[in-house]
């Protein structure tokens, strides 16, 4: 495994899909993480930018299918939240260092991200139950946690076929506790509660009401980690797009059937998890 890179954003987010395919971590998505602050500023406003943009068309060409169910006021509440978001977890784009001095991972930026996080959800606009920071499980525990357990088994064997062996004791603490908490509250939290409303339409897909907005912020999470600017332009991963967006269909199912990101952030930090034991 590819030692994080201090202070970029690499080190915001080492999921476990990224552990099991090594060679796409080295992809020229990646290359726009090795400059220097000013580069690695300007490169992550053009990739949040394109982001923003291809959501933007996505999101809009679901609009003309269902019109009715379109609020564009929340879409643009939407794209905001996201620009807040990366703001926190790069800490101000990276104007700020990372702490504690000599770190391979970004406490500073997580940390900074879920407390932000956490009072935006708490406050009036929002309100914890709705964005899922709540302990009450609808409809039961039994289905979530049998999919979380087959979750958790399925990359405990690609940990032990693929796996790179245990990790250093830092880099256990944190993907063990936290990527799962500012993801799970912004991607299925609050950012999910926005496009909700900006996409008022649901299916439901085995107890679960799943609408385009949650789709969508599958999508946005699929492009966080392959969609990207940097030296050579703007680039962007197939197979780390899949091997990301699909397996969060099955964190969104979790937190729309539960009504609660409890599931979510185990299943997540446990698939990041996993990877640094085996």
């Amino acid at each position: 495994m590819d030692a994080p890179v201090p202070g970029s954003r690499i080190s915001i987010d080492q999921s476990a899909f990224f552990r099991l395919y090594g060679s796409v971590r080295r992809s020229s998505v990646s290359a726009r993480f090795r400059t220097c602050r000013t580069s690695q500023m300007q490169n992550e406003i053009y990739t949040v930018l394109g982001q923003l943009g291809i959501i933007l068309l996505v999101a809009l060409a679901g609009a003309t299918v269902a019109p009715r169910s379109f609020r564009p006021g929340w879409l643009l509440a939407a794209l905001v939240l996201y620009v807040f978001y990366d703001a926190l977890l790069t800490r101000g784009f990276f104007l700020l260092p990372n702490l504690p001095a000599g770190s391979s991972w970004n406490w500073t930026g997580k940390i900074i991200a879920t407390g932000g996080l956490l009072l935006l959800a708490l406050s009036p606009l929002f309100g914890p139950r709705k964005v899922g920071l709540t302990l009450s499980q609808d409809k039961g525990l039994y289905a979530p946690a049998v999919v979380t357990a087959v979750l958790g088994g399925v990359f405990t064997t690609l940990a032990i076929v693929d796996g790179n062996g245990p990790s250093d004791l830092e880099t256990i603490v944190f993907q063990w506790t936290m990527p799962g908490l500012d993801e799970e509250l912004f991607y299925r939290g609050l950012l999910l509660l926005a496009l909700n409303e900006a996409f008022t339409g649901r299916t439901n897909v085995l107890g679960a009401p799943i609408g385009f907005g949650g789709l969508l912020t599958s999508v946005l999470f699929g492009l966080v980690h392959a969609f990207g600017y940097g030296d050579v332009g703007f680039s962007f991963d197939a197979m780390t797009f899949a091997i990301t967006a699909l397996p969060s269909l099955i964190l969104l199912w979790l937190r729309e059937r539960t009504g609660s990101l409890v599931f979510p952030i185990l299943a997540h930090n446990m698939a990041n998890g996993v990877f640094t034991l085996i």
